[in-house]
């Protein structure tokens, strides 16, 4: 789930990085590289005696404190260990001292290239090489668990573990926000889509509804009129992706996930969400979208979200912008945003709104150089359970919250002061909600104060729209292959087309956009890639038992 943005952190990832990476793969983790080719299998004879009812961290008698180097692949990864109450408690608990690296895939595949590898390593795309051939860098879970901390098997949830076991029966990653079948039903999973609009600018108009393109254009239009100061309707910083104007506005408007048959549908295709597209081309052809919109980066496009400047908003990821909508918030009383149902299916469909999934988003490994594999499991245990999620969301209880008599937990009043009217320093001094490499959802619901006040009616108005999207997780033909140079091109494609298509100047131009389009598709292996992907969905559905 933050902006490179962040969104487009996890997805963002180049032709040039990814062709590279497909060649460091073959010719570099298959042997080639430096770096152990078996593990790290330190002894721990003189330190602690496993106990599978007692997590290793507790157990640990190692004196000396631990160095460990962390490569986390995203830019905007805040790298300061040790200093806010959060992190500064792990370093105390497990006697660790870490060194955060960050960078994107070029630097990634570095490490690989030299050989010269971190000791845990945090990656973001579950269809990268580094992902599918983890055995050959990495070091089994199973094994690690086994050796050195068997209450990991206590705090791992089994289908995530099973969802990402490799060929060989082994699982060497594990994510955070991986939400199983369970977890969807628990109803504790909140939703990080909305369609917002701006309080005042809503009653001012009379709590007009958005659901046709008829209504939506016809309000964006009075926006411009009555508020000529805001930018109609904005959505999230586009980059190299699609914003929130991709699959995120075809799962607001309830697209289906696949066809009657079971098989691969191509959403971007769908009739439904065309109709959409088209009227946003007609609100940009109005001048109620800004050219600036499809250019700002994800600071920009934050900083608009602070200082209130759209009007109306299609937003992913509202708890990534919980900070910067509760500082307008805070600055701006009844002027808040608040999450209406907004556009709406033409086919009468319901929305589908899509969390993490089983794939979770930031994914964990412990490489085979790792100095100290077993220090290394036992962070992974320690961030896993109830004691690591209680801080890492909440702090430490007495100096940050206070458990009540129901069992629920709620922020100490200065704390909570802080949270509400000073973003920025609750964030520095904290960090609770943001260190989150094991972080989980259902700890969330443990209080109301787990997330901003600015964007709790907006996850109430999210209840019920949720849809698990597992059968299209990790799809893509793998990399390296045909399919997947084809399939590369086609995204690229298809966000460049997106972006014309809405800015278009006049029908003819649209239309050009969209057919010139579907004939990348045809030159591009689209048949092809279908046939994969439908493969890969059949096998998702035997893996969850889904029929």
């Amino acid at each position: 789930m933050l902006k490179l943005n962040k969104a487009s952190g996890k997805k963002g990832i180049t032709l040039f990085a990814t062709l590279l990476a497909a060649v460091i793969m073959i010719t570099g983790c298959s042997g080639g590289s430096g770096g152990s080719s078996e593990g790290n299998w330190v002894s721990i004879e003189d330190r602690y005696t496993v106990d599978p009812e007692k997590p290793a961290w507790q157990l640990d008698k190692k004196e000396e404190a631990t160095d460990l180097t962390w490569y986390v692949n995203a830019d905007w990864w805040n790298t300061d260990f040790g200093k806010d109450i959060v992190t500064k408690k792990i370093k105390e608990d497990l006697n660790i001292n870490i060194k955060f690296i960050t960078g994107d895939d070029t630097k990634l595949n570095t490490f690989f290239a030299g050989g010269d590898m971190p000791d845990l390593l945090t990656v973001f795309d579950s269809n990268s090489p580094v992902v599918q051939k983890a055995a050959t860098w990495a070091m089994p879970l199973n094994d690690l668990a086994e050796k050195y901390d068997p209450y990991f098997n206590k705090v791992a949830a089994a289908d995530t573990l099973n969802w990402f076991q490799l060929a060989d029966g082994k699982t060497y990653g594990y994510p955070n926000y991986s939400n199983t079948q369970e977890d969807y039903d628990s109803g504790n999973i909140p939703a990080k889509t909305a369609f917002i609009i701006r309080k005042d600018v809503y009653e001012a108009l009379g709590s007009p509804v958005i659901g046709t393109p008829e209504e939506f254009q016809s309000v964006m239009k009075r926006i411009k009129q009555e508020f000529p100061a805001l930018i109609p309707f904005g959505f999230n910083s586009i980059g190299e992706g699609t914003g929130s104007l991709g699959d995120t506005l075809q799962d607001f408007i309830g697209v289906p996930l696949e066809t009657e048959s079971g098989e691969f549908y191509d959403r971007n295709l769908d009739e439904d969400y065309l109709t959409w597209l088209k009227t946003l081309n007609t609100v940009y052809r109005d001048g109620n979208i800004s050219d600036d919109s499809f250019a700002d980066d994800g600071t920009a496009f934050e900083e608009k979200v602070k200082s209130g400047k759209y009007a109306t908003m299609l937003l992913d990821g509202t708890p990534q912008q919980g900070g910067n909508l509760q500082i307008y918030m805070s600055a701006n009383p009844g002027k808040e945003y608040i999450a209406i149902d907004g556009p709406q299916s033409t086919k009468g469909n319901a929305p589908t709104l899509n969390q993490s999934g089983i794939t979770g988003w930031m994914i964990n490994y412990i490489s085979k150089d790792c100095k100290d594999p077993a220090k290394a499991i036992q962070i992974f245990t320690y961030l896993l359970s109830e004691e690591g999620q209680t801080l890492m969301n909440y702090g430490i209880e007495g100096e940050t919250f206070q458990t009540k008599a129901d069992g629920s937990v709620e922020l100490l009043p200065a704390v909570k002061d802080m949270q509400l009217n000073n973003a920025d320093q609750f964030k520095k001094d904290y960090r609770m909600g943001e260190f989150m490499f094991f972080g989980h959802d259902r700890h969330k619901a443990l209080s109301a104060d787990a997330f901003p006040e600015a964007i709790k009616q907006m996850q109430e108005w999210g209840k019920g729209k949720l849809k698990p999207h597992f059968i299209l997780e990790n799809i893509s033909p793998d990399q390296g292959t045909p399919e997947a140079r084809a399939l590369s091109a086609i995204n690229t494609k298809w966000n460049t087309t997106l972006v014309s298509m809405v800015r278009s100047k006049d029908d003819a131009s649209y239309d050009n956009a969209l057919a010139a389009y579907k004939s990348f598709l045809g030159e591009n292996r689209w048949e092809e890639i279908v046939k994969v992907r439908s493969e890969k969905m059949k096998l998702n559905k035997e893996k969850l038992g889904i029929q």
